[in-house]
C-alpha cells in the first residue's frame, strides 16, 4: 500500500469525524463469528465502503461492517467481517484495519476465527485459544519500508499471544464446561482446503489447527504494540488422515454459528473482567 502514512491518517480522521467515542480493545470476527454484535451497545456503524481506504469484504459470510459501541462498560470498535488475502488483497491491505484500529486508540485486539483441527484430540466444534502461530502465507504484512512511527524494523515475535488473556479464556471456557485447547494455528493462503498429505505435514510440523487468516493481522498488531487475543472455533477434523471427509462452506458456517454461542460468552466475559 504506497503512502501507508497519509492512508491511515486520511481514514483515522475521516472515522473521528463521524464518531465520538474512543475504543479500549478491537475486536475482529470471523466466518459465522459476527454474533457476538448482539452483545454490544452499538453507538455507531460504518459499513466499509463507506471508509477511505478501506478494503471491501467479498466473502458472502462476513457483513463488513465497522462497529462502535460498548461492551459492558468498555468502549469497543469490532470489525464484523475481515479480509484475506485470497481475495486478491496484498498484506498491508488486509491488515490496514488493525492499523486503523491502534490509531484509534485500541490497547488490545480480540481475534476470532474458524479452522480445521489437524490435531486427532481437537475435535468439532472445540474452542482453540491460540498460543502460537506458523506463518506460511506467502506475503508478510511488514515487508517494505517500515514506518519507525508504527513499529520497529524486526518485530520480536517470540510470545505474539497474551499469555495472561490466554490463562482468562481458558478458565471462562472451563468454568462453563466448553471444551477447549490451548494449541498451534498454522496459517495457509488458501482459497482452496488442504490435501490430506498437506494436514499431514500441518500437522508433523506441530500445527492444532489450520486456517486462512489472523496471522497477518497478528503480525501487525505485534508490529504496532498490541497485546493480542485469539480464538478458533474447529468446524472441520483433518487428522488422522482417515478423518477427513469432503467439507464445504455451508457446513463450515453451520458448525461456527452452533459453537459462536460459546466463543461469544468467552470473548466477552473476557473483556468485561479487565
Amino acid at each position: 500500500m504506497n503512502n501507508l502514512l497519509e492512508k491511515l491518517n486520511e481514514t483515522v480522521q475521516h472515522i473521528q469525524a463521524k464518531v465520538d467515542l474512543v475504543p479500549q480493545y478491537g475486536i475482529i470476527l470471523g466466518t459465522g463469528l459476527g454474533g457476538l454484535v448482539n452483545d454490544i451497545d452499538i453507538k455507531y456503524e460504518l459499513p466499509y465502503e463507506t471508509i477511505p481506504n478501506f478494503p471491501v469484504s467479498t466473502v458472502e459470510s462476513h457483513k463488513g461492517r465497522l462497529i462502535f459501541g460498548h461492551i459492558g462498560n468498555k468502549a469497543i470498535v469490532a470489525m464484523q467481517g475481515r479480509f484475506h488475502y485470497y481475495e486478491g488483497y496484498n498484506m498491508k491491505e488486509v491488515t490496514f484495519p488493525v492499523r486503523v484500529m491502534k490509531k484509534l486508540g485500541i490497547g488490545k485486539i480480540f481475534i476470532s476465527n474458524v479452522s480445521g483441527s489437524v490435531n486427532e484430540n481437537i475435535d468439532k466444534g472445540d474452542l482453540l485459544m491460540i498460543s502460537d502461530h506458523i506463518d506460511l502465507q506467502k506475503e508478510n504484512p511488514l515487508r517494505g519500508h517500515n514506518y519507525e512511527e508504527l513499529g520497529p524494523r524486526f518485530p520480536d515475535m517470540s510470545q505474539p499471544y497474551s499469555i495472561d488473556l490466554v490463562d482468562r479464556a481458558v478458565a471462562i471456557a472451563n468454568k462453563h464446561g466448553f471444551k477447549n485447547h490451548k494449541g498451534v494455528y498454522v496459517s495457509v493462503p488458501g482459497p482452496n482446503l488442504e490435501t490430506k498429505a498437506e494436514y499431514v505435514y500441518l500437522n508433523r510440523i506441530g500445527a492444532d489447527a489450520v486456517g486462512m487468516s489472523t496471522v497477518p493481522e497478528v503480525i501487525v498488531a505485534v508490529h504496532s504494540g498490541l497485546e493480542v487475543f485469539a480464538i478458533s472455533v474447529i468446524t472441520d477434523v483433518n487428522y488422522p488422515p482417515e478423518r477427513v471427509t469432503v467439507v464445504t462452506v455451508e457446513e463450515v458456517i453451520a458448525v461456527a454459528m452452533e459453537a459462536e454461542p460459546k466463543m461469544t460468552m468467552v470473548m466477552k466475559e473476557l473483556i468485561t473482567s479487565l
